[in-house]
């Protein structure tokens, strides 16, 4: 491994989603975005809905949607434990746009007993799919 790089894991409930030397890493955590680079100081945070972006010593992007979750950093280790993360090819466009539809109609008509916080939460989470596949 060059001395440039550093080692990332991105771990979700279902799977190891990637794992392997990286140039930068770049997350929207709740406070805001950050980057990763060699020798960054140890770090803990939490990361939100958005876009995961790596990049490879090749110089190859690699991008993700997720929901949410923990980064650690520490010695050039980057641990992600993340609630999803799919990378830009493996996201289902269709069903991504029908959890928008049904999230837009359940904030639209405000039924007695819905969950307005989750359906807002769902909405995002398809907006944000949707966005890093490039669908419409």
């Amino acid at each position: 491994m060059s001395d440039e790089l550093f080692r990332l894991e991105i771990v979700t409930p279902q799977r190891n989603v990637f794992s392997g030397p990286l140039e930068s890493f770049w997350a929207p955590g709740t406070e805001g975005g950050f980057q990763i680079l060699h020798d960054h100081a140890p770090f803990l945070t939490t990361i939100t809905v958005g876009e995961v972006k790596l990049r490879e010593e090749s110089g190859k992007e690699i991008q993700y949607s997720t929901s949410g979750g923990f980064v650690e950093v520490s010695n050039n280790n980057v641990t992600v434990l993340a609630d999803t993360a799919e990378r830009k090819e493996e996201i289902d466009v269709e069903r991504a746009k029908s959890a928008r539809e049904r999230a837009e109609e359940r904030l639209r008509k405000k039924e007695p007993g819905t969950d307005i916080d989750r359906a807002r939460a769902a909405l995002a989470r398809a907006f944000n799919r949707l966005k890093i596949a490039g669908a419409p």
